[in-house]
């Protein structure tokens, strides 16, 4: 199992949001598509799943594919965080639930963003969908660079 720091704002979040960006770095490139990241991380710093976009089907979403990874009855959800170098999306339009509906399936209680997601394919609001509902979402957009190094292609 790989551990790193214990989940907590500050060095500790933005090593496992900088893991997340690595791991976007894996994704097939797409131009319908943002390339995504995504580390389910537990309380004591266990890296309970991980994933890339279009890591198994080229409809995986990130946080879809590291949340895949985790037994669903793990208890250490109700204390990990889940980090993704995007916004967990809100709408799709290739699976019947969008990653933000996937993570409140979950007792996930804190999710850490790098980059709120921009409106190229849609108008997303996965990041008030978690906290209209309880659910701690802390933004990091000091590391925001890294992701739209990752997309320039989409951007324009």
């Amino acid at each position: 199992m790989t551990t790193g720091p214990v989940p907590a704002p500050g060095e500790a979040d933005a090593h496992w949001l900088r893991r997340a960006i690595d791991l976007s770095r894996r994704c097939p490139p797409s131009t319908t598509a943002f390339s995504v990241g995504a580390v389910v991380v537990a309380a004591d710093g266990t890296v309970l799943g991980e994933g890339h976009s279009r890591r198994d089907d080229p409809h995986d979403h990130a946080e879809e594919v590291a949340l895949r990874e985790v037994d669903p009855d793990d208890l250490r959800l109700a204390g990990a965080t889940l980090y993704s170098s995007l916004e967990p999306c809100s709408s799709r339009a290739s699976r019947p639930r969008s990653c933000s509906a996937l993570i409140l399936t979950t007792p996930i209680p804190r999710v850490v963003l790098a980059w709120r997601e921009p409106a190229v394919f849609v108008d997303c609001d996965g990041a008030e969908r978690l906290r209209a509902v309880g659910r701690t979402v802390v933004e990091r957009p000091d590391l925001a660079d890294g992701v739209r190094e990752v997309n320039a292609h989409l951007l324009g």
